[in-house]
């Protein structure tokens, strides 16, 4: 895992734009094509992330920010998450992507967990497609302590 320089970003300026752009366009470059996962839309869902309270990235790649209870965040949910899980602030994992030659080597879980290592928030979130990666996706995430929030809406929650 050499080459891994993960630095930490509170603000969204110009250079970590494009260094974000430029990390996702490579982890996602077979889905692209797709309206979700292209370029323009990833841009704009960044730049709305980055004004947002709480915002951090980790230059490997990986970003979020905090959520509270009123965030259209959870809005996005198939039912009401249960109270006691929205009712203090939490920190949304929006994006976590590692590069082709970085997988298998650990890479995620230290991006991942250099971006949980400050946040005062007791909690964090994030959405999964359960069939995301043939279900490694998921797999992965459980291996890391999130825990299904409910059966039906894509959200996962974990203390840290």
């Amino acid at each position: 895992m050499t080459g891994i320089e993960l630095r930490h970003h509170r603000e969204l300026t110009d250079a970590v734009r494009h260094e974000l752009a430029a990390l996702y366009a490579e982890v996602r470059a077979p889905l692209l094509h797709l309206p979700n996962y292209a370029l323009p839309a990833f841009g704009e869902r960044l730049q709305r992330h980055g004004g947002e309270p709480g915002f951090e990235a980790v230059i490997g790649y990986a970003y979020g920010n905090t959520v509270e209870a009123a965030d259209r965040w959870w809005t996005r949910m198939a039912r009401p998450m249960p109270h006691h899980l929205t009712a203090a602030p939490v920190f949304a994992l929006k994006e976590l992507g590692v590069r082709t030659r970085w997988r298998g080597t650990g890479a995620a879980r230290r991006i991942h967990d250099a971006l949980l290592s400050a946040r005062p928030e007791e909690r964090a979130t994030l959405m999964v497609n359960p069939a995301a990666g043939d279900g490694k996706v998921h797999a992965l995430d459980t291996a890391w302590s999130y825990e299904d929030s409910t059966r039906s809406a894509p959200t996962r929650t974990r203390r840290h």
